[in-house]
C-alpha cells in the first residue's frame, strides 16, 4: 500500500520561507510513474490546488496565488517531492497535503484533486503577521 508522509510545516512570520517534503513508500510502489502534487486546505475553506509536477519532473503547474513564490520539485531516486515556499503570507496558512496520481501520463501534471488517488495526512503551515 502506498503511503505519503509530509513534513516541514511550522509557524513563521510573513515574508519567511519553508520547504515542505513528502516521502513516498509502499510495497512495489514505483514513484517515478506518478505525477505528484501539493494541495492545501485553510480552516473553513475547501481544499485547493497549489502545485503539481509530472512524472519525470519536466512539467510543472502552479496556482496563480503561488506563482513566483512557490517551487515544486522531485527526486525520483529518493522518492521525494518538495515544495519550496518563499515570501509566505498569512493567506498561505493551511494544512498542506501531498498527493500522488499513478495514472498520469508522462508529461502531465494534473491540477484537479479528482486525479489523485493517494493522499498524505498533511503538514500544518501557519504564517503570522
Amino acid at each position: 500500500q502506498v503511503q505519503l508522509v509530509e513534513s516541514g510545516g511550522g509557524v513563521l512570520q510573513a515574508g519567511g520561507s519553508l520547504r515542505l517534503s513528502c516521502a513516498a513508500s509502499g510495497l512495489a510502489y514505483t514513484f517515478s510513474r506518478s505525477a505528484m502534487a501539493w494541495f492545501r486546505q485553510a480552516p473553513g475553506k475547501e481544499r485547493e490546488f497549489v502545485a503539481s509536477i509530472s512524472r519525470n519532473g519536466g512539467n510543472t503547474a502552479y496556482a496563480d496565488s503561488v506563482k513566483g513564490r512557490f517551487t515544486i520539485s522531485r527526486d525520483n531516486a529518493k522518492k521525494m517531492v518538495y515544495l519550496q515556499m518563499n515570501n509566505l503570507q498569512r493567506e498561505d496558512t493551511a494544512l498542506y497535503y501531498c498527493a500522488a496520481d499513478a495514472q498520469a501520463l508522462l508529461l502531465i501534471a494534473p491540477t484537479t484533486s479528482q486525479n489523485y488517488e493517494t493522499w498524505g495526512q498533511g503538514t500544518q503551515v501557519t504564517v503570522t503577521s
